[in-house]
């Protein structure tokens, strides 16, 4: 019955197992197709992933492109304002200046005094001094019209850097977007960002499709396993069912044996018990016969032997024997005394801790044995990690001497790293106590530029009518270093600033103040060796009338000092202004050198 129910089983399992691997094909084939499906997504999202990040570029680049193209536009309409107001405020002082010039008589004649000479004739005598009209403009005026003016052609500059600026940005985002509409590149962007998002999802089966094949291929392992266990067992069945067979058959005969005529197996089995027992007890009965006369035999050759041991020849004889009154009085008395002996001994087996002694178990020999020798281990490794600890302790004490010492000889060397090293520290400009954080090399260039400025002053202050003068700074610039600094002070407002905000014209001349003043500070550490020759290289078109007279005033009085002045300018007024002159002429054949003037 068992063999048949497992036979049911396994059957039902192989009916199972063969359908499941009947299909196996189809999942796998349908699950490699998913997982390639999946790579293929993800090579594509990657693809996608790439084109995405030129396609927002592009797009903030378009942007950037449109929004710099409205920028650029009102900037334009500011700069074209701002030099419509810096040539309206030109225009006012030139007038001003020309109105003055043509009543600069009335100024002079205001000056005089009768009996001192005149400072344009020389005469004592004033017969007819020149009069103020309503109309006069005097030296204020006309420097609050150069201010405007100055005013006026810094916001023009400003403008116009903004503005080029803007020009620049708008150039580089324009080429980057590459002139496409701003709408059909946010359409592509968003085209990719669709197809990526939808690349990528379908990429994320790829994880999943491989675990299901995964287990799916174990599954089938393990059918496959499990279809051949089956079979095993299918064909090891047999082998039983026939050893079975011949099993009841042999046991069948065996029963009929056993049952002999009687109607049942249990019924010839007590019968043949009640047989059994009257044979045992007939038995027994013949064996305590025997053993009676055994034992009566052996206790009359006991009693022989004990007879002829005590020295009678018979039985008989050691009967007749007796003994005598006095004789029975001591061993009786010999046996009271072993009587009490006995109470005594029983008296002490009969304490408390004698019967609780007694009622244990017997000591186990070999438990003790072993625990004996576990104890003897045990204080084996005790005293071998002993000996270690004393070896360490000494080890120990050894090092700590050492490091001591060690200690003692790094003192002093510590002292004087940390002396040395908030030396360096000071002198890198990095300690804490540096708040400059100033370098020792930039303290010792800061005691030059401090006399370099000094010399430019005294050139700037020329060029720029007494209102700029260069100083020295240790401020700190943002989070940098300090010590080369220089800052501008303004006469006009009384504050001192930094030289960036200087205009493209001051920024000229105050550059070649400082150029100026290096060469005397150089004369000056050289014993005297002078720069005779000195090269200026365009910047004159950033000044206006009134600084380049003053400019080339301060050139002439170099050259006056036996120094030359190269300038090379394409500006059209210093051709009238500087008689020696080079000009460089294009033609078909090339560019030729030409000289006007006296050199």
């Amino acid at each position: 019955d068992r063999l048949d129910r497992q036979e049911r089983a396994d059957e039902d399992a192989l009916t199972d197992t063969e359908g499941w691997l009947a299909a196996w094909e189809a999942t796998r084939t349908a699950l490699r197709q998913r997982i390639e499906s999946a790579q293929e997504a993800a090579t594509r999202a990657e693809q996608l992933a790439e084109r995405r990040e030129p396609a927002r570029r592009r797009l903030a680049a378009a942007r950037d492109r449109d929004r710099l193209g409205q920028e650029a536009e009102q900037a334009r309409r500011r700069a074209l304002a701002s030099a419509e107001r810096a040539a309206e405020a030109r225009a006012h002082w030139l007038d001003l200046k020309e109105q003055r010039l043509d009543g600069i008589a009335a100024e002079l004649a205001a000056t005089l005094r009768d009996g001192e000479p005149c400072a344009v004739c020389g005469g004592t005598e004033h017969p007819a001094p020149a009069r103020r009209t309503a109309a006069h403009v005097d030296r204020a005026a006309e420097e609050q019209a150069l201010a405007a003016h100055q005013r006026a052609e810094e916001h023009r500059t400003a403008d116009e850097r903004a503005l080029g600026t803007l020009r620049e940005a708008l150039a580089a985002a324009g080429a980057e977007a590459e002139d496409a509409p701003t709408d059909r590149l946010a359409a592509e962007v968003q085209e990719v960002e669709a197809a990526c998002a939808l690349a990528r999802q379908e990429a994320s089966d790829l994880h999943p499709a491989r675990e299901e094949l995964r287990r799916a291929e174990q599954e089938h392992e393990q059918r496959v396993a499990a279809q051949r266990e089956a079979a095993v067992r299918v064909a090891a069945r047999v082998g039983q069912r026939d050893r079975l067979e011949q099993e009841r058959a042999s046991l069948e005969r065996e029963l009929a044996e056993a049952r002999g005529d009687a109607p049942s197996v249990a019924a010839r089995a007590d019968r043949l018990e009640r047989r059994a027992a009257l044979l045992t007890e007939a038995a027994d009965a013949a064996r305590t016969a025997e053993e009676s006369a055994v034992r009566r035999k052996e206790a009359d050759g006991r009693l022989d032997e004990a007879a002829f041991r005590a020295g009678f020849d018979t039985p008989r004889a050691a009967a007749a024997a007796l003994l005598d009154a006095a004789t029975h009085r001591a061993l009786q008395r010999r046996l009271d005394e072993r009587h009490s002996e006995e109470a005594a001994v029983r008296a002490v087996l009969a304490e408390p801790d004698t019967a609780a002694a007694a009622a244990r178990p017997p000591a186990d020999l070999a438990a003790a044995e072993h625990t004996a020798t576990a104890a003897a281990e045990r204080l084996r490794r005790a005293a071998s990690a002993r000996d270690a600890a004393q070896r360490r302790c000494a080890d120990l004490e050894r090092l700590s001497a050492r490091a001591t010492d060690a200690v003692r000889r790094l003192a002093p060397l510590r002292e004087e790293h940390d002396r040395v090293a908030r030396l360096a520290g000071l002198t890198a400009g990095t300690a804490a106590d540096n708040d400059r954080r100033m370098r020792l090399e930039a303290y010792v260039l800061a005691a030059r530029l401090e006399q370099v400025a000094a010399a430019a002053t005294v050139r700037l202050r020329r060029m720029s009518s007494g209102r700029y003068t260069l100083v020295h700074s240790d401020d700190r610039a943002g989070r940098g270093r300090s010590g080369l600094g220089l800052h501008v002070v303004d006469a006009w407002t009384g504050r001192e600033r930094d030289t960036a905000t200087l205009s493209g014209g001051e920024t000229f001349f105050a550059s070649l103040a400082l150029a100026l003043g290096l060469a005397d500070v150089v004369t000056d550490e050289t014993g005297g060796v002078r720069l005779d020759t000195l090269f200026i290289d365009e910047g004159f078109g950033s000044l206006d009338d009134q600084t380049l007279d003053e400019v080339l005033d301060v050139l002439d009085s170099l050259r006056e000092r036996d120094r030359s002045v190269g300038i090379v300018s394409h500006v059209a007024d210093l051709r009238r202004r500087i008689h020696a002159q080079l000009e460089v002429v294009k033609g078909r054949s090339g560019s030729v050198v030409r000289r006007r003037g006296g050199v």
